[in-house]
């Protein structure tokens, strides 16, 4: 099998990157609608990152939110962080390794969508990114491949890389072994399929 990194570098190269935004957009506008409703009643200003973010669009949409001061993205595919820096965008792009990344930065709003299950570790790097959060700091993940939706279970073979294919309770699990708080899931974007997977807590 392919390491991940490898399939999103392909998917870069021949513009799949424009799909997965789209397909992704009512998810992701959901997920973030709470987030950032939620990260301003603790705050005026937010400083935000997205872990995993593929051609820029989240982190570029947010670097425009008039409570954002700091907008960043970072993935390990770097075509996909080519494309981002083509954005002309006032977010900053790195490309870390998702795996060891290492960054001086803290957060107040981490969020990441379809990326945590092709990690090596998932749960490692989410008690990670709860060290990244600034007091009252908040994670958000969103995943469409676990073990509840059922269309999602071929999905390693069909795209040829290693997924995690967990349960919802394990997720939360990673949160609230990783220190996180008030720790709760939900499904967004769920009328016509299981939805996306939504996981989120505090530090």
């Amino acid at each position: 099998m392919k390491h991940p990194t490898e399939v999103f570098e392909e998917w870069a190269i021949i513009g799949k990157d424009k799909g997965m935004e789209a397909s992704h957009s009512a998810s992701v506008s959901e997920i973030l609608d709470f987030a950032i409703s939620q990260t301003e009643k603790n705050s005026t200003e937010f400083k935000f990152l997205d872990f995993g973010c593929g051609n820029g669009w989240v982190a570029d949409k947010l670097s425009k939110n008039n409570s954002c001061s700091f907008s960043m993205g970072i993935d390990g595919a770097k075509t996909m962080i080519m494309n981002a820096e083509k954005r002309k965008s006032e977010a900053v792009f790195l490309l870390k390794d998702l795996n060891s990344f290492e960054l001086n930065h803290k957060f107040d709003l981490i969020f990441s969508m379809e990326v945590l299950y092709y990690l090596e570790n998932p749960s490692s790097v989410i008690k990670k990114i709860h060290g990244m959060l600034n007091p009252n700091g908040r994670f958000i993940m969103g995943i469409d491949h676990y073990f509840e939706n059922e269309e999602s279970h071929d999905w390693q073979e069909k795209v040829g890389t290693r997924m995690h294919l967990l349960k919802e309770r394990e997720w939360l699990d990673f949160f609230t072994k990783s220190d996180f708080k008030n720790v709760y899931s939900w499904r967004a974007n769920s009328n016509d399929w299981a939805g996306t997977l939504v996981i989120t807590g505090t530090n």
